[in-house]
C-alpha cells in the first residue's frame, strides 16, 4: 500500500472532460474516457438489434437519399392541399387545441382568419379560432410543413414539390422575410398587406416563371448551397442567390411587365430566407417516403408547435410521441432576451430529419453569428449527429470535413443507446401574440420522446422479429 501511494498516478477519468482537464493542468498522467452510464430504454435495445431493423433501416434511408424533389407549381392550399377548406387552418408540431396554443401560434391564426375575410379584426377572430367553427390540424397530416408557427389557409399560395422519384408531393407557403410576419404570430396591417401582395403578386408571378422553366430540381440547389456555406435552414444566402439565378431567365420569359419583375426580384434578394420553405417542402417530399416503412426504426418527422416537440418514426407510421417543447438558446433582437421568447416552434426541423439544418452545422460556419457559438461548435455539432444516424449524404457534402455526405436516418435507437439528442437550430418568437420575431437560436430535442417511441417500437410486432 505504502508503495502504491509512493508512485507515480495514472489515472483513467470516466465522462466528464473537465476533471480530465483539471488533472491535465496539474501535470497529471491522464487519460480520458468519453463513457455515459446506461439510459433507462437502453435495455431493450439488446432485442432491437437484428438484421430484419437493420435492413429496413438501410433500404429506408435510400429512399431518402435518392429522392428527387422538383419544385412543379405554385398553387393555392385549396386548390392542392388534400383535406384543405375554407375553414381549415393548418399548424406546425404535433396535433393541439386552440385552449392549448401557444402566443405565436394563437396570433398567427388571428392573422390568417383576417386574411381569409372571415373576421375583420383581432377581437372577431380570436373569438371564431375559440369558437369551434374553425378546423385546426397539423400540417404534417396533409403533406405539408411550416415554419414556426406553420400557418397555412387556404388562400395562401404554397409551393408545390414532387418527389420525382416516387411520386409524392410535398407543400408548404413562400416565406415573408423576417421579423414582424405571421408565422412568427404578428397579425398587424402591414402583415396582412404584405400577404395580399404574395397573394395578388408575387405568387402568380413566380408560378408563371416557374411553369416556363418545366421543374427547378431543389435537391441540386441545396448540394450547391451545402458547399457554399449554407446549412439550408437558418442559413440560406446562398440557396436563395442560386434560386433567384435559376427563376430569373424564367421571369423574363413571362408576359410579367417590369415593374412586377423588379418587384418580385427585389423581394427575393431582400429576403436571405426565402429559399427555406421551398427547402422545407423538398425535405418533407423526401422524408414522407419513409413514413409507414415497415420495420423501419428512423424518425419520419420531428416538429414543434410552441407547446409540444413530437416525433414519429417510420415504422410505427401517424403515431406522435411528444413531451414539453424546450426553450432556445441563442442571441436576440435589441430590446429583448429570453424572459420574452416561447418555447421552440415550426416544422423546420423536417430539415434535421432529412440530413440539413443543424445535422449540417459544419457547412456554415458563419451561422454562429445569427444563433451564437463559434465555428468550432457548428463542426462539433454535425459530428455529434453522424452518431445517432445510418449513413452520410452521397450529394449533400461538407467541404470542412473533407467533403463528407452529411448525417442522415436519425434512428431512435441509436439516439436512445448514445444518450446524444438530435441539434436543432431555430428562430425565437416573442411569447405573445402580435410581436413576431425576437431571436433566434439553438436547443436539442428531449430523450424521453425517443425513449418512449424505442418502448412502444419494442413492444410492437415490428420489435419482435
Amino acid at each position: 500500500m505504502k508503495n502504491l501511494f509512493g508512485e507515480k498516478l495514472k489515472v483513467i477519468d470516466l465522462g466528464l472532460e473537465s476533471f480530465h482537464d483539471s488533472l491535465k493542468k496539474q501535470g497529471v498522467d491522464v487519460l480520458h474516457v468519453d463513457w455515459k452510464p446506461p439510459t433507462p430504454g437502453a435495455k431493450i435495445l439488446t432485442k432491437l438489434n437484428n438484421r430484419a431493423l437493420n435492413k429496413a433501416n438501410e433500404e429506408a434511408v435510400k429512399r431518402m437519399i435518392d429522392s428527387q424533389p422538383v419544385l412543379v407549381d405554385i398553387k393555392q392550399a385549396k386548390d392542392v392541399i388534400p383535406g384543405m377548406t375554407k375553414r381549415t387552418i393548418l399548424h406546425a408540431g404535433p396535433p393541439i387545441e386552440w385552449e392549448r396554443m401557444c402566443g405565436p401560434v394563437k396570433g398567427a391564426i388571428m392573422g390568417a382568419l383576417i386574411y381569409e375575410g372571415l373576421a375583420k379584426n383581432p377581437k372577431e377572430a380570436k373569438e371564431l379560432a375559440a369558437s369551434g367553427a374553425i378546423k385546426f390540424s397539423p400540417c404534417h397530416h396533409h403533406s405539408a410543413v411550416g415554419p414556426m408557427a406553420g400557418i397555412i389557409s387556404a388562400s395562401m399560395y404554397v409551393w408545390v414539390i414532387k418527389n420525382e422519384k416516387f411520386g409524392n408531393y410535398a407543400y408548404c407557403t413562400l416565406n415573408e422575410g423576417l421579423g414582424k410576419v405571421l408565422r412568427f404570430g404578428a397579425y398587424s396591417e402591414e402583415v396582412i398587406e404584405r400577404l395580399k401582395w404574395m397573394e395578388k403578386v408575387l405568387a402568380p408571378g413566380l408560378r408563371k416563371a416557374v411553369k416556363k422553366s418545366g421543374g427547378i430540381n431543389i435537391k441540386n440547389l441545396t448540394a450547391q448551397a451545402l458547399q457554399m456555406g449554407d446549412e439550408c435552414h437558418n442559413r440560406n444566402v446562398a440557396a436563395t442567390s442560386l434560386f433567384l439565378k435559376e427563376i430569373i431567365p424564367y421571369l423574363l420569359e413571362t408576359n410579367l411587365n417590369k415593374k412586377t419583375i423588379r418587384e418580385i426580384i427585389e423581394f427575393i434578394s431582400g429576403n436571405v430566407h426565402f429559399f427555406l420553405n421551398i427547402s422545407m417542402a423538398a425535405c418533407k417530399a423526401t422524408a414522407d417516403t419513409i413514413l409507414g416503412f415497415r420495420n423501419s426504426s428512423l424518425v419520419s418527422a420531428m416538429a414543434r408547435n410552441g407547446t409540444e416537440i413530437g416525433i414519429r418514426v417510420a415504422g410505427l407510421g401517424k403515431k406522435w410521441f411528444t413531451a414539453k417543447a424546450g426553450m432556445p438558446k441563442g442571441l436576440y433582437f435589441a430590446g429583448y432576451s429570453e424572459k420574452d421568447s416561447n418555447p421552440d416552434l415550426g416544422d423546420s426541423t423536417i430539415s434535421e430529419t432529412a440530413g440539413i439544418g443543424g445535422f449540417a452545422m459544419a457547412s456554415a460556419p458563419a451561422i454562429v453569428q445569427f444563433i451564437g457559438g463559434s465555428p468550432q461548435d457548428a463542426i462539433k455539432y454535425t459530428k455529434e449527429m453522424y452518431e445517432i444516424t445510418v449513413a452520410k449524404h452521397t450529394i449533400y457534402k461538407i467541404p470542412s470535413l473533407d467533403f463528407i455526405g452529411t448525417p442522415i436516418g436519425m434512428d431512435i435507437r441509436k439516439v436512445v443507446e448514445t444518450g446524444i439528442t438530435p441539434f436543432i437550430n431555430t428562430g425565437i418568437a416573442h411569447k405573445k401574440p402580435g410581436i413576431g420575431q425576437i431571436g433566434a437560436g439553438i436547443l436539442r430535442a428531449p430523450m424521453s420522446i425517443f425513449e418512449e417511441a424505442l418502448t412502444i417500437f419494442a413492444s410492437s410486432k415490428i420489435g419482435r422479429l
